[in-house]
């Protein structure tokens, strides 16, 4: 029996083109024309991102001075002090040995857990 090769005869045609012309090089000199562009895109995209990425982070940045700018306005100055003394005091003040466990009212439909 023949043994029949695995490659075929490329027409006159089809082998000045330039992607064959690419093929063929590409077996010679895979790194040279297949990873070292696939580096530098990976390279230079990361350079191109940058600038993209840094106005991302400088809108976030923005959005914090705005919310810092209102609280020197006053915004939430109006709210109690918290002193943990007072607190204390407060809580042991009122009486909590007499105290009654109420179950929350559940939605219309919401499964209450009671089985």
């Amino acid at each position: 029996m023949a043994v029949f090769s695995n490659k075929k005869f490329p027409s006159s045609a089809q082998s000045n083109t330039i992607a064959a012309r690419y093929r063929a090089a590409l077996v010679k000199h895979p790194f040279a024309l297949f990873g070292l562009p696939f580096i530098a895109t990976m390279v230079a995209g990361s350079f191109f991102l940058t600038p993209a990425t840094a106005v991302r982070y400088e809108k976030h940045d923005r959005k914090v001075q705005r919310l810092t700018k209102e609280d020197e306005l006053g915004i939430g100055k109006a709210r109690r002090k918290v002193d943990m003394k007072e607190e204390y005091y407060r809580l042991a003040a009122k009486d909590l040995d007499n105290w009654e466990q109420k179950r929350v009212k559940r939605l219309p439909g919401e499964p209450d857990g009671v089985l």
